[in-house]
């Protein structure tokens, strides 16, 4: 016991002397900093300057899905850290490249030998993750690691330096993610359904990793369990399971005990957050499965959809807040939860800023989870099919107030680009259940507003920590959501009149579902714009400052805001950085006003969150422009930009 207390110190002192020579014009972790502020510093492009950027070099990683089956799942949405003047990042195939920062030439590429003979339920990484052992001579071999999940389901320790294998890590510098998550793969399958599509967090020596699980493939799932590892061994040191198993478990009660036997998921496939300084680890979980029927599930099934504070040495949880009561939409809690420091009631409040796909910004304080604004627990409709159990209430933050619309649609809500496309989407909207947001799914076609694609999503929000704003993009993207009697789910997925649906099993309930986005002929949203927005909103008093359209609709090229995936960055200079539109396009906007200031084409969809850092004296912003599955153009491009 003596030497693990040992351990766990040197460990805790070679992290914070790591922290402490982190220097600010770099970007040494996904979201800019271990509580993804994504904040910069660096004050070198400004709203004066901004439209003097142009191309500073393009680095392509030769991938667009070639040779992975079922390439359309695969995406190019890395956010690149830098360490050491070189950026680090991962391929839509999850090899890992390391990559010049200033001149964008290759240093090395490791090949991760991820298997490409099979389906991935998210076939996508999003990133990397550094550790440096202080501990360590400055010419060891793995003295700065990059861990590394690869898509089907392994956890990498490369050399920084080299990008070989760190060989005591896990078995030949790999940990198998696989091992006591229940699986559901077996050998001949063609599915993978458990990968790790978010950089891991990086504490005390410890790399700690959540899940990405397949949604609503039935009630019996794979755990949603968050694991730390050593970071130099690859050691299992503590494991954390959203659904609690035992009985001494203070929301154990709340569980039918029937239930906990095939209670699945709940998983945190969104990026974590650290406080190194408090040592404790920020979990957004997501949705016990399956998604959209809770039959199986009665209560509020915590911990799924909150955020949890857990001890970093011990993984028990410190304080945990449920913001969706008992899911039935989808409404996984996507995002990072970003550490900020706001001023509240004439004091600074180390706080804790949640995103969510409702469209809401929940704010706690790290220390205990209190909310910075009241939360109210309101009535929400309660029209469910048999067998199902809504929440009777759903937590509501008083402020901010929603940053997506949550109302009934209604056929005065019905746009198109011609009239008779706004004809169309108005008696489609006669025809469906629309009650608002929290509207149990029913066998009638029913629209979802938010849609389960948010709300916000996994690009998360930047923080200006002078400004004390929080920078969001959101979406206003209806969903057409149905579910089906077990006996009649072949048949409406075999239909024509249904082919452009997903479909879900359900398995283990009496309902299969189906779902898409509520788009016209024209293949734009059936209701008004905007349909993406970018938001500033300031945190001290809980008001939004500023809300524009974000994106361009196709073919007319008018900024009515459109639907996207992929976050902002801000920086010291007064300037936010974006692409996520599914436009193809790159912008910077003024942090003050919401201002257009700089818009790059680009030559594939970003459907990533930009970096920013400084070499030689001189300001790079770069994005991974790899595109998002089919709504907007295919790349392998990684796009630095630089004042001239």
């Amino acid at each position: 016991m003596r030497q693990a207390w040992a351990l766990m110190l040197a460990a805790s002192l070679s992290t914070t002397v790591h922290c402490a020579s982190v220097q600010a014009d770099g970007w040494p972790a996904y979201g800019g900093d271990p509580g993804g502020a994504r904040y910069s510093s660096l004050a070198q492009i400004t709203p004066k300057n901004v439209s003097n950027l142009k191309v500073a070099w393009t680095f392509r990683t030769g991938e667009r899905g070639q040779g992975v089956k079922d390439w359309r799942r695969s995406a190019f949405e890395a956010t690149p850290i830098l360490y050491d003047r070189t950026l680090y990042l991962t391929t839509s195939s999850t090899d890992v490249v390391a990559v010049n920062a200033a001149t964008g030439e290759l240093r090395w590429r490791h090949d991760t030998q991820s298997r490409k003979d099979l389906h991935y339920s998210d076939g996508v990484s999003r990133g990397v993750s550094l550790w440096v052992d202080e501990h360590s001579a400055r010419d060891a071999p793995c003295r700065a690691r990059i861990f590394a999940p690869t898509l089907d389901g392994r956890l990498l320790a490369l050399d920084a330096a080299t990008g070989k294998p760190c060989a005591e890590f896990g078995e030949g510098g790999a940990v198998n993610l696989l091992k006591d998550i229940r699986s559901q793969f077996q050998e001949g399958d063609e599915w993978r359904n458990y990968l790790v599509t978010s950089p891991p967090a990086i504490l005390d020596g410890k790399v700690i990793v959540g899940s990405s699980i397949g949604d609503n493939r039935g009630v019996l799932e794979e755990l949603g369990t968050v694991r730390a590892f050593d970071s130099r061994s690859g050691r299992l040191v503590w494991s954390w399971d959203p659904i609690p198993r035992d009985p001494a478990d203070p929301v154990y009660k709340e569980w039918d005990s029937q239930t906990l036997r095939t209670a699945s998921a709940a998983n945190a496939w969104a990026p974590l957050s650290v406080d190194t300084a408090r040592h404790v680890v920020f979990v957004p979980t997501g949705s016990a499965s399956p998604d959209f029927f809770g039959g199986e599930r009665p209560g509020d099934n915590r911990w799924a959809n909150s955020i949890v504070a857990l001890d970093g040495n011990t993984g028990k949880l410190k304080w945990g807040q449920q913001l969706v009561h008992h899911d039935l939409w989808d409404y996984d809690v996507g995002s990072q939860p970003t550490l900020a420091d706001i001023m509240h009631d004439g004091n600074s409040v180390a706080a804790v800023i949640q995103a969510t796909k409702t469209g809401f910004l929940f704010a706690f304080d790290r220390e205990n989870g209190t909310p910075l604004f009241p939360i109210e627990e309101r009535p929400v409709p309660q029209d469910a099919v048999a067998g199902e159990h809504p929440s009777a209430t759903q937590p509501f933050p008083t402020a901010p107030p929603a940053l997506s619309r949550q109302s009934k649609i209604t056929p005065n809500d019905a746009w198109g680009i011609a009239w008779f496309d706004t004809r169309t989407c108005r008696k489609r909207i006669e025809q469906f259940r629309s009650q608002g947001i929290f509207q149990p799914p029913a066998l009638q076609d029913s629209l979802m507003q938010p849609g389960n694609a948010g709300g916000s999503n996994w690009g998360g929000i930047a923080f200006d920590p002078q400004r004390q704003l929080a920078i969001a993009n959101t979406m206003n993207l209806p969903f057409i959501v149905a579910l089906i009697p077990r006996a009649e789910l072949a048949l409406q997925r075999d239909s024509e009149e249904y082919k452009d649906f997903e479909f879900a099993r359900q398995l283990g309930t009496p309902y299969g579902m189906r779902r898409r986005p509520f788009m016209s002929p024209f293949g734009v949203p059936c209701v008004k714009p905007p349909w993406g927005t970018l938001s500033a909103v300031d945190m001290q008093r809980g008001l939004i400052k500023w809300q524009i359209p974000l994106g361009d609709t196709p073919i007319i090229h008018l900024n009515l805001g459109m639907p996207g995936v992929g976050g902002p960055i801000v920086t010291a200079g007064g300037v936010i950085f974006i692409a996520a539109s599914f436009d193809d396009r790159l912008r910077a906007f003024d942090t003050d006003d919401g201002k257009l200031l700089w818009t790059a084409s680009l030559p594939a969809g970003g459907q990533a969150t930009p970096m920013t850092y400084a070499i030689g004296g001189r300001q790079y912003v770069v994005i991974a422009a790899g595109g998002y599955k089919n709504q907007s153009t295919r790349g392998d491009y990684l796009i630095a930009y630089a004042l001239e």
